[in-house]
Protein backbone atom coordinates (compact mmCIF):
# COMPACT_ATOMS: atom_id res chain seq x y z
CA UNK A 1 0.00 0.00 0.00
CA UNK A 2 1.22 3.74 -1.19
CA UNK A 3 2.13 5.98 1.62
CA UNK A 4 2.60 9.16 1.90
CA UNK A 5 6.42 10.55 1.35
CA UNK A 6 7.86 13.75 3.03
CA UNK A 7 9.52 14.83 -0.13
CA UNK A 8 11.39 17.80 1.58
CA UNK A 9 12.94 14.91 4.12
CA UNK A 10 13.57 12.34 0.54
CA UNK A 11 15.84 15.87 -0.42
CA UNK A 12 17.43 16.92 2.81
CA UNK A 13 18.78 13.34 2.96
CA UNK A 14 19.42 13.23 -0.86
CA UNK A 15 21.75 16.27 -0.31
CA UNK A 16 23.01 15.00 2.76
CA UNK A 17 24.47 12.07 0.74
CA UNK A 18 26.03 14.08 -2.47
CA UNK A 19 27.93 16.24 0.29
CA UNK A 20 29.33 13.24 2.13
CA UNK A 21 30.24 11.00 -0.72
CA UNK A 22 33.91 9.50 -1.06
CA UNK A 23 33.72 10.86 -4.89
CA UNK A 24 32.62 13.83 -5.50
CA UNK A 25 29.24 13.80 -7.59
CA UNK A 26 30.26 17.22 -9.51
CA UNK A 27 32.95 15.66 -10.82
CA UNK A 28 31.31 12.62 -11.73
CA UNK A 29 28.25 15.02 -13.22
CA UNK A 30 30.51 17.37 -14.88
CA UNK A 31 32.04 14.37 -17.19
CA UNK A 32 28.75 12.98 -17.28
CA UNK A 33 27.17 16.48 -18.73
CA UNK A 34 30.69 17.60 -20.29
CA UNK A 35 30.34 13.91 -22.83
CA UNK A 36 26.63 14.93 -23.05
CA UNK A 37 28.35 18.18 -24.23
CA UNK A 38 30.54 16.91 -26.78
CA UNK A 39 27.72 14.25 -28.51
CA UNK A 40 25.74 16.93 -28.69
CA UNK A 41 28.28 19.15 -30.63
CA UNK A 42 29.16 16.02 -32.96
CA UNK A 43 25.63 15.51 -33.82
CA UNK A 44 25.09 18.85 -34.36
CA UNK A 45 28.02 19.20 -37.14
CA UNK A 46 27.05 15.44 -38.29
CA UNK A 47 23.42 17.07 -39.14
CA UNK A 48 24.44 20.37 -39.99
CA UNK A 49 21.78 22.62 -41.11
CA UNK A 50 19.61 19.80 -42.16
CA UNK A 51 15.74 20.12 -41.49
CA UNK A 52 13.84 17.53 -40.43
CA UNK A 53 12.52 17.05 -43.75
CA UNK A 54 15.43 16.45 -45.27
CA UNK A 55 17.73 15.19 -42.43
CA UNK A 56 16.61 11.43 -43.83
CA UNK A 57 18.69 12.55 -47.02
CA UNK A 58 22.00 12.81 -45.04
CA UNK A 59 22.76 9.43 -43.65
CA UNK A 60 26.48 9.97 -42.36
CA UNK A 61 23.83 12.98 -39.60
CA UNK A 62 21.10 10.79 -39.31
CA UNK A 63 23.39 7.72 -37.84
CA UNK A 64 25.47 10.36 -35.32
CA UNK A 65 22.34 11.96 -34.01
CA UNK A 66 20.58 7.98 -33.21
CA UNK A 67 24.19 7.24 -31.83
CA UNK A 68 24.45 10.01 -29.61
CA UNK A 69 21.17 9.53 -28.52
CA UNK A 70 21.59 5.78 -27.54
CA UNK A 71 25.28 6.59 -26.24
CA UNK A 72 22.99 9.39 -23.77
CA UNK A 73 20.80 7.10 -22.51
CA UNK A 74 23.41 4.44 -21.37
CA UNK A 75 25.21 6.75 -19.88
CA UNK A 76 22.25 8.09 -18.02
CA UNK A 77 22.10 4.32 -16.43
CA UNK A 78 25.94 4.89 -15.66
CA UNK A 79 24.53 7.85 -13.59
CA UNK A 80 21.88 5.95 -11.75
CA UNK A 81 24.32 3.32 -11.06
CA UNK A 82 26.74 5.71 -9.40
CA UNK A 83 23.88 6.90 -7.09
CA UNK A 84 22.83 3.63 -5.73
CA UNK A 85 26.68 3.53 -4.99
CA UNK A 86 25.67 6.60 -3.12
CA UNK A 87 22.94 5.55 -1.08
CA UNK A 88 24.60 2.47 -0.51
CA UNK A 89 27.90 4.03 0.95
CA UNK A 90 30.19 2.38 -1.18
CA UNK A 91 33.12 4.19 -3.07
CA UNK A 92 31.75 4.58 -6.54
CA UNK A 93 34.72 5.80 -9.15
CA UNK A 94 34.21 8.52 -11.60
CA UNK A 95 34.55 5.86 -14.46
CA UNK A 96 31.09 3.72 -13.47
CA UNK A 97 29.46 6.09 -15.48
CA UNK A 98 30.40 4.00 -18.20
CA UNK A 99 29.30 0.74 -16.55
CA UNK A 100 26.37 0.83 -18.43
CA UNK A 101 27.86 -0.58 -21.68
CA UNK A 102 27.82 -3.87 -19.80
CA UNK A 103 24.01 -4.80 -20.54
CA UNK A 104 23.65 -1.99 -23.44
CA UNK A 105 21.44 -4.37 -25.23
CA UNK A 106 19.24 -4.63 -22.51
CA UNK A 107 18.99 -1.13 -21.91
CA UNK A 108 18.20 -0.15 -25.77
CA UNK A 109 15.61 -2.94 -25.86
CA UNK A 110 13.94 -1.41 -22.71
CA UNK A 111 13.73 2.07 -23.75
CA UNK A 112 12.78 0.66 -27.50
CA UNK A 113 9.46 -1.28 -25.37
CA UNK A 114 8.99 1.58 -23.26
CA UNK A 115 8.40 4.00 -26.54
CA UNK A 116 6.44 1.52 -27.71
CA UNK A 117 3.84 1.34 -24.63
CA UNK A 118 3.70 5.32 -24.24
CA UNK A 119 3.41 6.50 -28.24
CA UNK A 120 0.45 3.55 -28.23
CA UNK A 121 -1.13 5.05 -24.94
CA UNK A 122 -0.73 8.41 -26.22
CA UNK A 123 -2.52 7.30 -29.53
CA UNK A 124 -5.48 6.43 -27.57
CA UNK A 125 -5.29 10.18 -25.83
CA UNK A 126 -2.58 12.46 -24.35
CA UNK A 127 -3.20 12.17 -20.38
CA UNK A 128 -2.88 8.08 -20.72
CA UNK A 129 0.57 8.71 -22.23
CA UNK A 130 1.54 10.71 -19.29
CA UNK A 131 0.45 8.26 -17.11
CA UNK A 132 2.78 5.64 -18.74
CA UNK A 133 5.53 7.83 -18.74
CA UNK A 134 5.19 7.52 -14.83
CA UNK A 135 4.36 3.80 -14.70
CA UNK A 136 7.49 2.76 -16.49
CA UNK A 137 9.90 5.27 -14.23
CA UNK A 138 11.32 2.78 -12.13
CA UNK A 139 12.04 0.07 -15.07
CA UNK A 140 15.22 1.08 -15.49
CA UNK A 141 16.30 1.31 -12.05
CA UNK A 142 14.97 -2.65 -11.46
CA UNK A 143 17.31 -3.09 -14.77
CA UNK A 144 20.07 -1.20 -13.08
CA UNK A 145 19.73 -3.05 -9.50
CA UNK A 146 19.68 -6.19 -11.53
CA UNK A 147 20.81 -6.68 -15.26
CA UNK A 148 19.77 -9.97 -15.64
CA UNK A 149 16.26 -9.85 -15.53
CA UNK A 150 14.32 -9.52 -18.18
CA UNK A 151 12.97 -5.79 -19.95
CA UNK A 152 9.27 -6.95 -19.72
CA UNK A 153 9.90 -8.26 -15.87
CA UNK A 154 11.54 -4.72 -15.22
CA UNK A 155 8.58 -3.01 -17.06
CA UNK A 156 5.98 -5.20 -14.38
CA UNK A 157 7.55 -4.40 -11.25
CA UNK A 158 7.44 -0.63 -11.74
CA UNK A 159 3.91 -1.06 -12.90
CA UNK A 160 3.37 -2.48 -9.15
CA UNK A 161 5.69 0.11 -7.69
CA UNK A 162 4.30 3.25 -9.04
CA UNK A 163 1.07 2.49 -7.93
CA UNK A 164 -0.32 5.19 -5.69
CA UNK A 165 3.26 6.94 -6.13
CA UNK A 166 2.33 8.50 -9.68
CA UNK A 167 1.21 11.86 -8.04
CA UNK A 168 4.15 12.36 -5.67
CA UNK A 169 6.44 11.39 -8.72
CA UNK A 170 4.95 14.07 -10.45
CA UNK A 171 5.11 16.71 -7.54
CA UNK A 172 8.87 15.50 -7.34
CA UNK A 173 9.91 16.56 -10.71
CA UNK A 174 8.07 19.63 -10.27
CA UNK A 175 9.78 20.64 -6.88
CA UNK A 176 13.21 20.46 -9.41
CA UNK A 177 10.85 22.52 -12.32
CA UNK A 178 12.73 26.05 -11.45
CA UNK A 179 16.37 24.25 -12.02
CA UNK A 180 15.06 22.56 -15.20
CA UNK A 181 13.70 25.31 -17.00
CA UNK A 182 17.08 27.60 -15.38
CA UNK A 183 19.31 24.39 -17.36
CA UNK A 184 17.56 25.05 -20.55
CA UNK A 185 17.51 28.76 -20.76
CA UNK A 186 20.11 28.60 -23.42
CA UNK A 187 17.17 28.18 -25.85
CA UNK A 188 16.21 31.69 -24.72
CA UNK A 189 19.42 32.93 -26.61
CA UNK A 190 18.76 30.93 -29.81
CA UNK A 191 17.29 34.19 -31.76
CA UNK A 192 20.16 35.73 -30.72
CA UNK A 193 22.59 33.40 -32.31
CA UNK A 194 19.74 33.59 -34.88
CA UNK A 195 20.25 36.80 -36.00
CA UNK A 196 23.87 36.67 -36.65
CA UNK A 197 23.11 34.25 -39.24
CA UNK A 198 21.35 36.92 -41.28
CA UNK A 199 25.14 38.61 -42.00
CA UNK A 200 26.57 35.04 -42.51
CA UNK A 201 29.48 36.33 -40.27
CA UNK A 202 31.28 32.87 -40.89
CA UNK A 203 30.58 29.24 -40.95
CA UNK A 204 32.16 25.99 -40.23
CA UNK A 205 31.90 22.59 -41.01
CA UNK A 206 28.50 21.81 -40.65
CA UNK A 207 26.94 24.69 -38.51
CA UNK A 208 27.49 28.83 -39.48
CA UNK A 209 28.28 30.80 -36.49
CA UNK A 210 24.69 30.97 -35.65
CA UNK A 211 24.62 27.04 -34.78
CA UNK A 212 27.55 26.58 -33.30
CA UNK A 213 26.52 29.97 -31.04
CA UNK A 214 23.47 28.24 -30.05
CA UNK A 215 24.89 24.95 -29.47
CA UNK A 216 27.35 26.79 -27.02
CA UNK A 217 25.00 28.60 -24.97
CA UNK A 218 22.90 25.66 -24.60
CA UNK A 219 25.40 23.13 -23.75
CA UNK A 220 27.21 25.31 -21.44
CA UNK A 221 24.38 26.21 -19.13
CA UNK A 222 23.25 23.06 -19.02
CA UNK A 223 26.73 21.61 -17.80
CA UNK A 224 26.53 24.69 -15.49
CA UNK A 225 23.71 24.08 -13.97
CA UNK A 226 23.27 20.60 -14.13
CA UNK A 227 25.97 19.77 -11.67
CA UNK A 228 24.32 21.53 -8.96
CA UNK A 229 20.95 19.90 -9.33
CA UNK A 230 21.31 16.72 -10.91
CA UNK A 231 22.90 14.48 -8.26
CA UNK A 232 20.11 15.78 -5.63
CA UNK A 233 17.49 14.86 -8.31
CA UNK A 234 18.88 11.39 -8.91
CA UNK A 235 19.42 10.49 -5.15
CA UNK A 236 16.05 11.80 -4.06
CA UNK A 237 14.36 9.82 -7.11
CA UNK A 238 15.87 6.52 -5.64
CA UNK A 239 15.21 7.57 -2.26
CA UNK A 240 11.22 6.92 -3.24
CA UNK A 241 12.32 4.02 -5.41
CA UNK A 242 13.12 2.43 -2.10
CA UNK A 243 9.73 3.42 -0.12
CA UNK A 244 7.65 2.20 -3.52
CA UNK A 245 9.73 -0.85 -3.63
CA UNK A 246 9.25 -1.78 0.49
CA UNK A 247 5.25 -0.86 0.15
CA UNK A 248 4.69 -2.55 -3.30
CA UNK A 249 6.87 -5.62 -1.89
CA UNK A 250 8.13 -5.49 -5.18
CA UNK A 251 11.54 -5.57 -6.30
CA UNK A 252 15.35 -6.56 -6.18
CA UNK A 253 15.76 -7.67 -2.54
CA UNK A 254 12.11 -7.32 -1.68
CA UNK A 255 10.37 -10.25 -0.31
CA UNK A 256 7.39 -10.76 -3.27
CA UNK A 257 4.02 -10.23 -2.84
CA UNK A 258 0.45 -10.97 -5.13
CA UNK A 259 1.83 -9.09 -7.99
CA UNK A 260 -2.03 -8.49 -9.25
CA UNK A 261 -3.22 -8.28 -12.57
CA UNK A 262 -0.64 -6.64 -15.66
CA UNK A 263 -1.50 -4.11 -18.20
CA UNK A 264 0.43 -2.46 -20.76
Amino acid sequence: MAEFIDRKKIKSEAKTLARDAQVSPKAFFALYLGIMLALDIASAVAVGDSSVTTIFSNPLGLFTMILTDLVVLILGVGAYLYCFGIRRGERVEVLSLFDGFSFVGKIIELYAVEYLFVTLWTFAFIVPGFIALYRYRFAVLNLCEDPSMSVFDAINMSKRQTFGYKGQLFALDLSYIGWMLLANSGTLYFQIAYQLSAYNVYTLPGLNLAGWISVAIQDVIVLAVGIFYLPSFHLSELGYFETAKRTSGTGVGIVPRDPGPDNI
